[in-house]
């Protein structure tokens, strides 16, 4: 896309209906509060949902077509949905699952250094981070979720086919949202399913702790923590018109299936651009080193949000590299959209701007776009303190990691938790170097931009 996009400018026709725009100015506009602007989903006559969000939902065994929350395009159900759990998922709210959250950093940095670590002059082996990241995110999503780790960081390797299989299924997503009669020939067939890869395990284990919980026999929920199944539940107490069993099965999926591998990327890109970039990872070291935080215990989430230079390399990395690479389509509505060249395009139309595209924009990254600079995002000397708030609010407003307006991800402050307290943490704990300061990594850029060949070198402090 980034080629396309160069060589045809910032309208580019990417299929018979949707068109990916390179104009940070209409973030605003596409993805408003404006109810008009809705997200690309129709249904056909019959049952089966058509369009690009809709083949994110789940057929049930009875045929039932369960939507939820990214899902659904719907701005009436939409809100239906969220009302109960948002303030779970609020910045004051995940604070509250910090607890769950430690449990996976704290076993992170112990099998980081039992397995690669080097101690005084010995370095250490090399470490495949990139993997182990992942490990992370999935133990301590299912943590936050229902109180207990998947298990990946104990056996230290994909020993369920999870990870993998998760990979398949983002792919289809892809493909099918460009070509989407073909979702209800494949996945949400009711004859014969022919695909993609079966996520039954998490399934499974996501209904086994919703019944184990509501049975009383969950011997790994501490009544003191309450985690987010707890939270679904009380929402079903709360809310018996809104929340059923299905509404809570599918609240756990959300997270289960898009919070561990998206906040895996994050963290691969905000280590990769750092092992690759020696003084930003030294003035980083610097900066968490100062703060004298405790070298055998997560860093919290309130200090590190409190040290500007981390910022500056989560922002940046996330910039550079956003953990979805495809447009957010919506159509356009019956106004129509004039775009800043003057050109028009047509009510019905889909539109989207891609995260990863509008976050390389030189026109308002500067020349060096895809340079990894988190200076960028601290007000330069010299520079007067009225003109860096200016420059500031406008590239956050061009933030598009975790989408805009009324859709953006829900799970986004979790994700900032996790990302904040990780980096800090690890480097904290570990001095850290690239196994091949030369080698780049390699990037799928499907629905998520999935990296592999982010390796290190590590040793404790």
């Amino acid at each position: 896309m980034k080629k396309l996009h160069d060589k045809y400018g910032p309208v580019v026709r990417i299929g018979p209906n949707l068109v990916d725009l390179d104009y940070p100015e209409l973030i605003k506009t596409i993805y408003s509060t404006d109810e008009r602007w809705r997200k690309v989903g129709s249904m056909l006559p019959g049952p089966y949902p058509t369009e690009f969000y809709h083949n994110n939902s789940v057929m049930m065994p009875n045929g039932q077509i369960v939507y939820n929350v990214f899902s659904t395009t719907d701005p009436a159900e939409h809100s239906r949905m969220q009302r109960p759990i948002a303030k779970h998922f609020s910045s004051s709210g995940v604070l509250a699952l910090e607890p769950l959250t430690d449990r996976s950093i704290q076993q992170l940095c112990d099998s980081l250094e039992s397995r690669f670590g080097g101690s005084g002059s010995t370095k250490g082996e090399p470490c495949d981070l990139g993997e182990w990241l992942a490990y992370c995110t999935w133990d301590l999503i299912t943590s936050i979720t229902f109180s207990h780790p998947y298990g990946y960081m104990e056996k230290g390797f994909d020993f369920d086919s999870t990870i993998a299989n998760l990979d398949k299924t983002i792919d289809y997503f892809s493909a099918v949202g460009q070509m989407p009669f073909l979702d209800f020939l494949l996945d949400k067939n009711p004859l014969y399913r022919i695909g993609p890869p079966n996520l039954a395990s998490v399934a499974g284990v996501a209904l086994n702790s919703l019944g184990a919980r509501m049975q009383g026999k969950d011997k790994d929920y501490n009544p003191s923590v309450p985690d987010l199944l707890q939270h679904f539940i009380e929402a079903k107490t709360a809310h018996p018109d809104l929340v059923d069993d299905n509404t809570i099965f599918g609240y756990m999926m959300i997270p289960l299936l898009a919070g561990a591998d998206t906040t895996a990327i994050t963290l691969r890109a905000v280590f990769y651009f750092l092992l690759r970039n020696p003084a930003a990872y030294r003035k980083l070291e610097e900066e968490v080193l100062a703060a004298g935080f405790p070298a055998d215990t997560p860093v919290p989430y309130s200090a590190a949000r409190a040290l500007p230079y981390l910022e500056a390399v989560v922002r940046e990395a996330m910039r550079l590299h956003p953990a979805v690479c495809m447009p957010l389509e919506r159509y356009v509505p019956s106004t129509g959209l004039t775009l800043p060249d003057g050109s028009f395009i047509p009510p019905g139309a889909a539109v989207g701007i891609n995260p990863y595209i509008v976050g390389r924009n030189a026109k308002l990254w500067g020349a060096d776009a895809d340079a990894f600079r988190p200076e960028r995002w601290l007000r330069a000397a010299g520079e007067a303190e009225p003109a860096y708030q200016d420059r500031l609010r406008a590239m956050k407003a061009a933030e598009l990691a975790f989408g805009a307006g009324a859709r953006m991800c829900t799970g986004r402050h979790l994700a900032l938790l996790e990302v904040y307290k990780i980096t800090a943490t690890l480097v904290r704990r570990f001095e850290m170097e690239p196994v091949d300061p030369e080698r780049e990594w390699k990037v799928m850029g499907i629905w998520f931009a999935r990296q592999t060949g982010v390796e290190c070198r590590l040793k404790r402090r």
